[in-house]
C-alpha cells in the first residue's frame, strides 16, 4: 500500500472517501468542522438527525457532490470520549473495509491534532486498521468475490508531515502481518513443513539480508533432535529445522543476539493421543507462532533495523501412524536430558524444547519463543491477550512493552520453581505432561524453561490470539489467522535496535 502525507486544507485532499473520527455521543472534531462548512451544515444535519453517531466501527458516508477534492467523506465512529489506538484501528478498519466494498482506492484520514493520543501513535494506527481490516482468508474461493485492495492512504491535516515515516513503517509491518495470516491460513495438504522452509528460502532470496538453512530429517536425527524426530515420525511429510539469521553491517548492539523460536507444526492431530474431530481442521493453524517469527524476520528486514536476530523454526506435522511415538515412549532431547511422553498431543513443548537449546548453542543471547501451545490459556485469556513467561524480569518488561505499543496485547503469568513438580517423571528427567487439570500454561512453560539453556527468555503462549474462532469486535471481524506475534516482535526489534 502507498502511503501520502500531505498538511493541505482537508478540502482539498484528493481520495475516493476522506474519513475522520467521531466520539460517541457524536461531536464534529475542528478538522470534520471546515468540512462541513465546506459541505454548507450537512454533516451537522446527518448528526442532528441522528444518523452520524460515533458508537466503535460506526461508519457514515456521505457524498460531497464536488464540494471537496474527496469524492465522500466518512465519519468513522470511535466510541467514548477517550479515543485510544485500539479504537482508532477499529475504526479505521471498518471504514477500509466500507470503503473497499465501494470501490475505493485511495483512503485519506484527518489526523486530529488536538486529540490525547499522539499524532504519531494516531498514524500508525489508523495505519493498522486499513492494512488489517479488509483482509480476507477466502484466497482458495474459485469464484473471486474478495473486494479490491485500498492501494493508496493519504495522512493529512496540520502536523501530518511529521507522521511520515512512522506510517511508512507501519504499513511494512502490518503488511507482513498479513502475509503471516496466509500463512496460517493455508490448508494443511499445501503447508506443509517442506513448503514453509520454501516460503522462508524464497523470502531470504528476495531479501538478501537474510541467510537461510533448513535441516532435513537425517539431519535432524544425526544432530540429535530426539524431541522433534519423535513428534513428526508419525507423518508422511517430513520435518524441517528451518533457520533465518539477521546480522547487520552496524548492530547497534554488537553483543545482543536474540533467537527467536517460533512453532510450526502445520497440522496437529494429536497423534496417537488423537483429538477430537470437532474443530479438527483449525488444527492448521499450529504453525502460528512459526509464520509469525518468519514474517517478522521479513519486516526487520524490510526496514533495516540494526539488531541480529537468529530465527528458529521446528515444522513437522503430529499425525498417527505405524510410525508415530507411543505414550510411554522415552526420548533424548538435544540438550540431553531424557523425556517421558506422557501426551502425543503435548507435542509442541517438545519440538520447541530442541529449537530452544538449538537456538542457545547458535549463540543467541536472548530468548523468545512464540507458540500456539495449550488450550488452557484460551480458557483464561481468551482471544484478546497472549500468556506472557519470563526468567528475567527486564527482558520479560522489554517484550511487555512492545506488546503494549503494538497492539499484540500480552500479559504476564507467574512462573514459579514449585510449577516444575508437574512435569517430574519416575522413568525420565521430564515428562511433557501432567494428569492433574491445573495450570496447564504455567507447566508448559516450566517445561520450556528447562532448555532455554543459561540467559534471559521468554515465552509467548499465542493459542488464544493466533487463530479466531469467531470475529474479535475490533479490527479482527471474522475468524481465521491474526498474524500475531509479527507487529510485536517488530516493535521489540525497534526498541533493541536502539542503542
Amino acid at each position: 500500500m502507498e502511503i501520502d502525507v500531505v498538511e493541505a486544507p482537508p478540502g482539498g485532499v484528493e481520495a475516493d472517501v476522506l474519513v475522520f473520527p467521531v466520539p460517541e455521543p457524536a461531536a464534529l472534531p475542528a478538522g470534520a468542522q471546515q468540512l462541513d462548512r465546506l459541505l454548507e451544515g450537512g454533516l451537522t444535519r446527518l448528526v442532528e438527525d441522528g444518523e452520524l453517531r460515533g458508537e466503535t466501527g460506526r461508519v457514515t458516508l456521505l457524498h460531497t457532490d464536488g464540494r471537496l477534492a474527496a469524492r465522500r467523506v466518512a465519519a468513522a465512529g470511535v466510541g467514548g470520549d477517550t479515543v485510544d489506538a485500539d479504537r482508532l484501528r477499529t475504526a479505521a478498519a471498518a471504514a477500509a473495509t466500507r470503503a473497499a466494498d465501494i470501490g475505493a482506492r485511495a483512503v485519506a484520514w484527518l489526523v486530529d491534532p488536538e486529540s490525547a493520543l499522539p499524532s504519531a501513535e494516531q498514524a500508525r494506527a489508523v495505519v493498522d486498521g486499513v492494512v488489517l481490516g479488509p483482509y480476507e482468508a477466502g484466497r482458495w474461493k474459485t469464484e473471486d468475490e474478495r473486494r479490491p485492495p485500498i492501494e493508496r492512504l493519504v495522512l493529512c491535516g496540520p502536523g501530518a508531515a511529521a507522521v511520515a515515516e512512522e506510517a511508512r513503517r507501519a504499513a511494512a509491518v502490518a503488511s507482513w502481518a498479513n502475509r503471516c495470516r496466509d500463512l496460517v491460513n493455508a490448508p494443511g495438504n499445501e503447508m506443509t513443513p517442506e513448503r514453509l522452509a520454501a516460503w522462508a528460502e524464497e523470502l531470504a532470496a528476495e531479501s538478501g539480508a537474510l541467510r537461510f538453512e533448513a535441516l532435513g530429517p537425517e539431519e535432524i536425527r544425526a544432530a540429535g533432535m530426539g524431541a522433534l524426530e519423535a513428534v513428526a515420525r508419525g507423518s508422511h511429510n517430513a520435518p524441517r529445522l528451518i533457520t533465518l539469521a539477521y546480522e547487520p553491517d552496524s548492530p547497534a548492539r554488537p553483543e545482543l543476539r536474540v533467537g527467536l523460536v517460533g512453532k510450526a507444526i502445520t497440522f496437529d492431530s494429536g497423534g496417537l493421543s488423537l483429538k477430537p474431530s470437532l474443530r479438527m481442521e483449525e488444527m492448521k493453524s499450529d504453525m502460528g507462532g512459526g509464520a509469525a517469527v518468519l514474517a517478522a524476520m521479513g519486516a526487520v528486514a524490510e526496514l533495516e533495523l540494526p539488531v541480529r536476530l537468529l530465527a528458529v523454526v521446528p515444522a513437522c506435522e503430529n499425525m498417527p501412524g505405524g510410525h508415530a511415538t507411543r505414550p510411554g515412549d522415552i526420548v533424548t532431547a538435544l540438550s540431553g536430558k531424557t523425556i517421558e511422553i506422557a501426551n502425543t498431543d503435548a507435542e509442541g513443548r517438545l519440538i520447541l524444547a530442541d529449537a530452544l537449546w538449538f537456538a542457545r548453542e547458535s549463540g543467541a543471547t536472548h530468548l523468545l519463543d512464540l507458540a500456539t501451545l495449550t488450550g488452557g490459556i484460551v480458557i483464561a485469556m481468551g482471544d484478546l491477550y497472549a500468556g506472557l513467561f519470563g526468567n528475567d524480569d527486564a527482558w520479560t518488561a522489554e517484550i511487555e512493552a512492545a506488546a503494549s505499543a503494538s497492539g499484540d496485547r500480552a500479559w504476564r503469568l507467574p512462573l514459579h520453581e514449585r510449577y516444575g513438580r508437574y512435569n517430574d517423571s519416575y522413568f525420565a528427567d521430564l515428562k511433557n505432561s501432567s494428569d492433574y487439570k491445573q495450570a496447564s500454561p504455567i507447566l508448559a512453560a516450566a517445561f520450556l524453561a528447562e532448555f532455554a539453556g543459561e540467559g534471559p527468555w521468554a515465552h509467548l503462549d499465542i493459542a488464544g490470539t493466533a487463530y479466531l474462532e469467531r470475529g474479535r469486535g475490533d479490527y479482527y471481524t471474522d475468524l481465521g489467522a491474526t498474524g500475531y506475534g509479527v507487529r510485536l516482535l517488530a516493535e521489540l526489534a525497534r526498541r533493541l535496535a536502539t542503542p
